[in-house]
């Protein structure tokens, strides 16, 4: 996924010069109030992200955008209601890599939708990393020091997840890969419950969304090995990268969020919206929120989402063939 950054930043630099001049070239759009499709229950770090950017979004487009939260199989009857909505503009998805990436590989019966032919993508909001943390009472203070450990005793250490085939799922499977460790996942119904137990001892690691554990590892209830950007996240400057390690170098799986259309939606439309999220993004106040809860505000547009998506697609479909991770 790396090898595409110095396309995807001309690319959407490009973008967002050309998408300026958006709002002013469709002045009959938006007319009415706009529905963003967040295919996750409300309260999750998903729909908190969405909720702080729409207020400035609708100030910016001149109308309310409103969320519609349609939950349920991973993501997968949100994104399908949004796939199948009237392309014009007045009906997005808020999405991230689980039902657009991760569960047409892994449960492909069951996605009732192309993630690239009945989409457009319109542009990201910003990404965040995952971070690999473990148990207070491992005897491991850095990743090098773990990987040592688990060579040691393989099958012994086990790490949680939220689930079969999910982004974290697929996440920690990289990193065994890269490392060459056997370890036993243990699947959990969701993040909070595997954090709860990692800090209570009863499993070993974990890979969780770092806004998710941060305020666990500052208060030193689990330890962080390492994030999984390639680059220190600003919120958590202290915990390293898991590429730092000889064994991980170039390791790379962050979470991005980001606002796709329904295939057919006008040109226009779709640069009124980065027009938004251009403006949105540079916004002081959105971009501390964001930095809160470890989301790094980060604009990806037009024709460079789409290859972002295509690369991260590939990937994933590494990982997933190797590991033989299978929902159904």
């Amino acid at each position: 996924m790396s090898a595409a950054r110095a396309f995807i930043r001309s690319t959407a630099a490009a973008l967002a010069f050309s998408a300026g001049l958006g709002l002013a070239q469709t002045p009959s759009y938006p007319a009415k109030p706009i529905t963003l499709i967040v295919p996750f229950a409300a309260g999750g770090g998903v729909d908190a992200t969405a909720r702080l950017l729409t207020a400035r979004l609708g100030e910016l487009l001149k109308q309310p955008v409103v969320i519609e939260n349609v939950a349920g199989a991973a993501g997968t009857i949100g994104t399908q209601k949004a796939a199948r909505s009237a392309a014009d503009g007045y009906t997005l998805l808020f999405a991230v890599a689980s039902p657009l990436n991760v569960a047409p590989l892994v449960a492909p019966s069951a996605v009732r939708y192309d993630s690239f032919k009945d989409f457009v993508p319109v542009g990201t909001v910003g990404t965040s990393p995952f971070v690999l943390i473990g148990k207070t009472a491992l005897p491991a203070n850095s990743t090098a020091e773990l990987i040592k450990l688990a060579k040691s005793q393989p099958g012994k250490l086990n790490f949680g997840t939220d689930g079969v085939g999910t982004s974290l799922h697929v996440t920690a499977e990289l990193f065994k890969q890269r490392a060459g460790l056997d370890l036993v996942h243990v699947p959990y119904k969701s993040g909070p419950q595997v954090l709860t137990d990692v800090a209570g001892g009863q499993v070993d690691l974990a890979v969780l969304p770092l806004s998710l554990a941060q305020p666990f590892i500052k208060d030193g209830k689990v330890r962080a090995f390492g994030v999984t950007s390639l680059a220190r996240s600003p919120s958590a400057p202290a915990i390293p990268t898991l590429s730092e390690s000889a064994e991980l170098k170039g390791l790379e799986m962050d979470a991005w969020l980001g606002i796709l259309a329904p295939a057919g939606t006008p040109a226009a439309v779709t640069s009124a919206w980065v027009a938004a999220l251009d403006a949105t993004l540079k916004d002081p106040e959105i971009v501390r929120k964001l930095g809160d809860i470890a989301v790094k505000p980060q604009l990806i547009a037009g024709p460079a989402f789409a290859d972002y998506l295509a690369k991260e697609r590939k990937a994933i479909a590494g990982v997933v063939q190797t590991a033989g991770i299978k929902t159904e």
